[in-house]
């Protein structure tokens, strides 16, 4: 019995060995690797958001979090590693405050979530609304003595907007980046984009503006 038992533990006993030593470094670095800590602003994440309603309003948008760990795994943590993640499945036209606690934080294996700033945010939601509004050329520039805009024309003339609801209907007209019409003295013809300034508001399907400025003699009197 003690013949077989030697013959076991001699048996590869390099391989062993290694095996062990390997098993007592890697105990070593673990048991003795410092915590460490660090904060990280990351972009709060809406997930199933519903089709019919949009974002009014929030009071934030982003979450600081603080993460602690050991501190070899703190050094390569990124920002995409971690997350903030909330549900909005459930949610209803209205306000609503949401709750950021480990639940709704995701970070790597072997780190903990010890802070969270805000502990929570409030966002109000609308209906989602579209409309097709009005397109108003913007032109800016040096016109030649004497003479002035007697008209500007859109083409298209109208663009689709859509967004939330009261903020749709409170869309008076989109408006072009600046054409410059300097030294124009009939008529010309701009390539440009269209906006409205409500960051809250998209245009549904975004294409170029051509803006035709026509001009006139400041002493000419439109008919």
């Amino acid at each position: 019995m003690a013949g077989l038992a030697q013959r076991v533990l001699i048996h590869n006993f390099w391989l062993k060995l290694a095996s062990l030593l390997l098993a007592i470094g890697l105990w070593f670095l673990v048991a003795h690797d410092p915590v460490a800590e660090v904060e990280m602003r990351v972009p709060i994440e809406f997930r199933n958001f519903p089709g019919n309603l949009e974002i009014d309003s929030a009071n934030s948008t982003e979450a600081q979090i603080r993460v602690r760990g050991p501190e070899r795994l703190i050094h390569r943590l990124q920002p995409s590693d971690v997350r903030a993640e909330i549900d909005l499945s459930r949610v209803q036209r209205g306000e609503q405050t949401f709750d950021l606690n480990g639940g709704q934080i995701h970070v790597p294996q072997d780190l903990e979530v010890v802070q969270v700033k805000p502990p929570s945010f409030h966002v109000s939601f609308d209906d989602r609304a579209t409309r097709v509004i009005e397109i108003r050329p913007r032109v800016t520039g040096n016109f030649a003595s004497g003479m002035k805009v007697a008209e500007t024309i859109a083409d298209p003339p109208t663009v689709a907007i859509t967004g939330p609801r009261r903020h749709v209907e409170a869309v008076e007209a989109a408006i072009t980046d600046p054409v410059d019409a300097s030294g124009v003295m009939t008529r010309a013809s701009f390539v440009t984009d269209a906006y409205v300034p409500d960051p809250l508001i998209q245009i549904v399907h975004p294409i170029p503006i051509r803006v035709t400025v026509i001009m006139e003699s400041a002493g000419d009197e439109k008919k």
